[in-house]
């Protein structure tokens, strides 16, 4: 063990401990958070429109600021893109983070001199919560890959511009530096094909021990380093490879095909990172969720999404209850006031408060209203593969309800690795774990409104070849995994 690592573990400890005292206290934390982010935000335009000097408390926050999608939020971006000061937080931010977009196409998250920690601290707390729960802190005498966008930034009227991880690889602390990979010049190269490949030829001679990346991006990676290399398995190339971290997606319908290509089940930390903020992380073993970050520059509301639930009732973290969907809405130090996310939640625990996402509330199937949710598929996915083995590359789920032939279905879209021995039982396990898991699209079936699934194979690269055509080959983008229309499937 090096002075490195052995400094790590009481380090790790010492900061875990502080984390959870205060993930244990999960209302009064957040009533501190409510009330720092009104005395800053009281003297900004949106702050004055919206009297937030008044506000004390979450009743009074909820009734001075209405629910805005990021649509609603864009005439003040806008205004802050020209050059005006104090709009939605004071000064003007450090940076205008660049995501894919709905109705408005690109949109630009402010990043403040205030939220900026947000995100590099609320990365560093879950490494340091794995160290300090498994003990395991070798990975830090090793050189560490982050599969990421490009830290080039540009410029929207001086303010610059960029992927989120693109801006927070400009952040790297000094300790990190000799250990990361790949090279901010590979990092830079903007085509996602050769930069994979240069990112190949940087790291298969090194002692990688650590990875992080969206599972469909680092699966390719691992190919193309497995063919280059002309080993059978990841850990012959990478013997001392011993953490995975990842977020953006469930990593289930991933899992089977990364361990066939690593060669061993190798130890994993989910992370939540948003362009809005950094919101949760997993902070114990896989099945207790995602420990909530409610003490560093965010406050949140809850949506139910229940049927029958008042629509537009935001509840505190003090109200919520484990078990229910909610819609994610976030007040943060980055000037985003009632700011609804898009993601949904479920709890597992309340004090300290983890949470699972449970999907997008724009991406679902509901074609008869049967509202098939992101949790539910992946979950229905993981159950058929341990009945049928197969390993999934890639997947999206959308409606046909105009079929040649018979009564409209499902249409699962499955990029494999590996075949199904019977495609056919494989399809029926899948529509069963469905039907179990969702009553409504139970009763459509039994009741012949819609018939069981059906399963389109695609051959290996589809997904790859779909993204780029969409411009969406970069190591942040991730596939939609349900649409209520045919618009992303057309395409394949």
């Amino acid at each position: 063990m090096s002075l490195k690592s052995a400094i790590a573990a009481p380090y790790a400890r010492f900061v875990t401990r502080a984390v959870m005292r205060r993930a244990l206290e999960p209302e009064g934390t957040q009533l501190g958070v409510l009330r720092q982010l009104m005395q800053f935000g009281a003297a900004t335009a949106f702050g004055r429109q919206h009297g937030l000097h008044q506000v004390h408390d979450h009743a009074g926050l909820i009734q001075a600021v209405p629910l805005r999608e990021y649509e609603g939020f864009k005439p003040w971006i806008d205004r802050i893109i020209v050059g005006e000061k104090d709009v939605l937080w004071p000064g003007q931010p450090l940076y205008l983070c660049k995501t894919s977009g709905t109705t408005s196409g690109a949109k630009y998250i402010p990043i403040t001199r205030g939220s900026l920690p947000n995100h590099i601290d609320s990365a560093r707390r879950a490494l340091l919560s794995y160290i300090a729960h498994s003990g395991q802190a070798d990975f830090v005498d090793g050189k560490m890959i982050f599969l990421q966008g490009s830290p080039v930034l540009d410029k929207k009227n001086r303010i610059p511009t960029g992927r989120l991880s693109g801006i927070v690889a400009n952040h790297v602390p000094r300790y990190l530096l000799k250990n990361r990979l790949p090279s901010f010049a590979t990092n830079s190269i903007p085509d996602w094909e050769t930069k994979v490949e240069a990112i190949v030829s940087e790291t298969m001679a090194e002692d990688l021990r650590l990875i992080s990346g969206i599972p469909a991006w680092v699966q390719m990676y691992f190919e193309r380093l497995l063919t280059r290399t002309a080993k059978r398995t990841v850990k012959e190339v990478f013997p001392n490879f011993s953490l995975f971290v990842y977020g953006g997606v469930n990593y289930a319908p991933y899992r089977a095909r990364m361990e066939t290509l690593i060669g061993v089940s190798v130890p994993s930390v989910e992370l939540f990172p948003a362009s809005e903020g950094f919101i949760a992380y997993q902070d114990k073993g896989e099945e207790e969720g995602m420990l909530l970050v409610i003490d560093n520059g965010i406050y949140y509301g809850f949506r139910e999404l229940a049927a029958g639930a008042a629509g537009n009732r935001v509840f505190s973290i003090g109200e919520v209850e484990v078990g229910k969907n909610y819609a994610l809405v976030l007040y943060t130090n980055a000037g985003l006031w009632g700011y609804e996310i898009g993601d949904t939640i479920r709890f597992v625990s309340l004090s300290p408060p983890r949470i699972k996402v449970t999907g997008r509330t724009k991406h679902f199937t509901s074609a008869f209203g049967e509202h098939v949710i992101a949790e539910e598929v992946e979950g229905a996915l993981k159950d058929a593969m341990r009945i049928v083995p197969c390993e999934v590359a890639e997947f999206t789920v959308a409606p046909q309800l105009s079929p040649v032939e018979g009564l409209p279905h499902h249409e699962w879209f499955i990029e494999f690795a590996a075949l199904p021995t019977d495609m056919l039982r494989f399809s029926s396990a899948i529509d069963d774990a469905l039907q179990r898991r969702n009553p409504y699209y139970k009763d459509l079936i039994t009741g012949k409104v819609l018939r069981p699934l059906m399963v389109r194979s695609l051959p290996r690269g589809a997904f790859a070849q779909w993204m780029k055509s969409r411009g969406m080959n970069d190591a942040q983008s991730k596939v939609p995994r349900l649409a209520n229309d045919r618009r992303y499937v057309d395409g394949l």
